[in-house]
């Protein structure tokens, strides 16, 4: 019979060296672990150490406990120690243009029963033309404020400061304020820059009552409410160098302008934003007149008082990115009082003058690239206090239809077509336009407003 004691023995020999082998390497973690929890022991201590070291000294006052008065804000680091990376401004650059048809000569095109602003552009040159290039540098120019400029460049090879301010960003309880060159803030679209526009131009009463864009040379004062409704307050004065008021021989500050916002949401998907403004000028000796029906000016120059009333409303339902529906309109009223000479009126009193105008509009994005729209403007001439020259003045009641469709194929491009039944000339004749619009927008660039 085998017996199993030797071959036991023998399993026992082999398997000694792989247990004394094993044990050795339960010691080496058991080292290693003691060593970890002395080093981490002896961390504990001294951070310990220093938490009794800090409570056991004397207390420092907070910065403000003294009186109430803080501690004076660390000056801006200028001069020797900047560098030539420090103006590091963001740079961007529109580029557009159209190309134009219409049924009559653009060269005698102008707004019935107003006086030439000088900024009325109309359906502008026939054929292929250059739009408005804008070039804008901003930047933060310390912790207090930052600037803008904004260069527009025009086909006819001209350059003209479209804006150039500098704003705060450092003033308390919702304050902000602007001194240079800007764009006003009464209305919905006059602040907004051309190529954000939702048509080719803008509506025909900032053409006769503005010339276009209304801008400022001055200062800007707005104070947004803390409350969970959209409430802004806005004051402006500068040297009224922009239509319909004048700059002007004298140091007096010849425009002024308040306005008041106030929006929010409804529900989930649609938000509102309706505003009211008030804008009074001086003019002085500010040329040009309404013309009578030989097209003659009735007089040749206007000194006095030109206050506006300005009605804005948005209103803006977006229930997916897909679907997108935006409706807008504007009422502007403007009185005007004083002087005229030159021409061929007789007056039977001081000159003035009640006109006013409205514009309504609305854009539907149905795709993720594709939207669109339709406007209708309407000019209301009135009828100014003088006796009018044997001639007589054309009446007129300007008005125009548009209807727009436009393809975006990105954020930084966009391809669009407008037609217009335009009725604004003094003749009551119908000028239908077609334009063809391309826009593209080059580094970086803000976004833009509600």
């Amino acid at each position: 019979m085998l017996s199993f004691r030797p071959v036991a023995a023998l399993f026992a020999l082999a398997l000694l060296p792989a247990v004394s082998g094993a044990a050795d390497d339960v010691g080496a973690l058991r080292t290693e672990l003691q060593a970890l929890k002395n080093e981490y022991g002896a961390r504990v201590d001294a951070l310990e150490a220093r938490i009794q070291q800090l409570e056991s000294a004397p207390a420092v006052a907070a910065p403000g406990a003294v009186n109430d008065i803080p501690p004076p804000a660390p000056e801006p680091r200028v001069g020797s120690g900047s560098n030539a990376s420090a103006f590091n401004p963001a740079i961007s650059l529109i580029l557009g243009g159209s190309y134009t048809h219409t049924s009559r000569n653009p060269a005698d095109w102008n707004i019935g029963g107003f006086p030439p602003s000088g900024g009325e552009v109309g359906p502008g040159e026939r054929s292929f033309n250059l739009g408005e290039y804008g070039l804008t540098f901003a930047a933060s120019i310390d912790p207090y404020f930052s600037g803008q400029l904004t260069a527009a460049i025009t086909g006819e090879n001209e350059i003209e400061v479209e804006e150039a301010f500098v704003r705060t960003t450092a003033l308390p309880d919702g304050f902000t304020g602007k001194v240079g060159r800007f764009f006003s803030g009464f209305g919905y679209l006059n602040e907004v820059h051309a190529h954000a526009w939702d048509f080719v131009d803008q509506p025909l009463v900032y053409q006769a009552m503005f010339g276009g864009q209304s801008r400022q040379e001055g200062v800007q004062v707005k104070w947004l409410a803390p409350t969970e409704l959209f409430v802004e307050f806005g004051a402006e004065v500068g040297n009224g160098d922009s239509y319909p008021s004048t700059r002007g021989a004298g140091n007096g500050l010849n425009a002024t302008t308040l306005f008041a916002h106030v929006g929010g949401d409804v529900g989930d998907y649609t938000s509102w934003r309706a505003g009211l403004a008030w804008l009074d000028g001086d003019a002085e000796d500010r040329e040009g007149g309404i013309a009578d029906a030989a097209g003659e000016p009735l007089f040749e120059t206007f000194t006095g008082d030109a206050r506006t009333w300005v009605v804005d409303g948005v209103l803006k339902w977006a229930p997916s990115p897909r679907r997108q529906l935006k409706l807008q309109g504007e009422y502007m009223r403007r009185e005007e009082s004083g002087e005229i000479e030159g021409g061929g009126v007789l007056l039977a009193d001081d000159y003035r003058s009640t006109q006013s105008g409205w514009y309504l509009q609305s854009v539907y994005q149905f795709a993720p690239r594709w939207r669109v729209g339709a406007r209708y403007d309407s000019l209301d001439p009135g009828t100014p206090r003088y006796t009018l020259s044997p001639d007589g003045l054309l009446s007129a009641d300007p008005d125009r239809l548009s209807l727009m469709l436009d393809w975006n194929p990105s954020e930084f491009s966009r391809l669009r077509a407008q037609y217009d039944w335009d009725n604004a000339r003094d003749d009551g004749e119908n000028d239908r336009v077609l334009r063809l619009q391309y826009i593209y927008g080059i580094g970086a660039h803000g976004a833009h407003k509600y």
